[in-house]
């Protein structure tokens, strides 16, 4: 069970108990993207086991008529064992997704399986003619040309500033520099992207940005947020806009509490009172 100074950023430790959070989000007009947590799997067992999850997940999602999708790490479903592995395992989810209806998000993880990551999206993407959709990182120095070869790929990109600790000659690490490159990026994808963009942000000034060249532009837009931050922005936001929530579950919700947890400032001080009773 997970215990309350946790639960405020995972949906729960099992498929049902995320249902039942992406129930109560459908109801508030916000709609979800279910993550089973794990990475970083080093035995086929593990990656078999949770690749079944998500098949079985994405039939759940259809059957309950839920505004939601799946989201996967590459990781999770064996990258670290073999790019074949890894392309085995995403083309049998994305292939049971698409029987269902339900668009499956490729996350980004670090620059190690950038190469990887893409070319897996690309392919499955123009195989399918979308549906399956993948993350790109602004802190990265190689974001802008990787965005360019995307630009006419069917199926969605996910624009977010990048949390991975990654090496200087590889990353930006200046905030304001990462932040003038997120917005760079935007405003080519609203201006060269036909298929949708998703604004992975809880930064206000790139959310207002990305409202600006929506009115400017016409592409279609969401905005993705995580579960747990700034819950109350998410609601009015989604008064107006397509707004979608990055739900994970899981019995390895522990680090990822962690993560959140240390993170931000006003995150930690949410732990800190919760474990004190104020």
């Amino acid at each position: 069970m997970i215990p309350p100074i946790a639960n405020r950023f995972v949906a729960g430790e099992s498929p049902a108990e995320a249902l039942d959070h992406v129930r109560q989000l459908n109801e508030r007009d916000r709609k979800a993207i279910v993550n089973l947590l794990g990475e970083h799997y080093d035995d086929r067992e593990s990656v078999r086991a949770d690749a079944a999850e998500y098949r079985s997940l994405a039939a759940d999602i259809a059957a309950a008529d839920l505004d939601a999708c799946i989201s996967i790490k590459p990781s999770q479903l064996g990258l670290d064992i073999g790019e074949d592995v890894f392309r085995e395992e995403l083309t049998e989810i994305v292939d049971t997704a698409a029987e269902e209806g339900v668009f499956v998000w490729i996350d980004m993880e670090d620059h190690t399986t950038t190469d990887a990551t893409l070319d897996a999206f690309e392919d499955l993407a123009w195989k399918r003619e979308g549906g399956v959709g993948v993350c790109v990182q602004a802190n990265l120095k190689r974001t802008r040309e990787d965005v360019k070869r995307l630009a006419d790929v069917p199926g969605k990109v996910r624009f977010v500033k990048g949390a991975y600790d990654e090496p200087a000659a590889l990353a930006y690490k200046d905030k304001a520099t990462v932040n003038r490159e997120y917005e760079a990026l935007l405003e080519y994808a609203f201006e060269h992207f036909d298929d949708g963009i998703a604004v992975g942000s809880h930064d206000p000034a790139m959310i207002d940005r990305a409202i600006e060249l929506h009115e400017e532009h016409g592409t279609d837009f969401e905005i993705q947020m995580l579960m747990g931050i700034r819950e109350d922005a998410q609601d009015t936001l989604a008064e107006d806009y397509e707004v979608w929530q990055y739900a994970p579950y899981g019995d390895r919700w522990k680090s990822y509490f962690y993560r959140r947890a240390m993170e931000r400032k006003e995150n930690l001080w949410f732990a800190v009172r919760a474990i004190v009773g104020r």
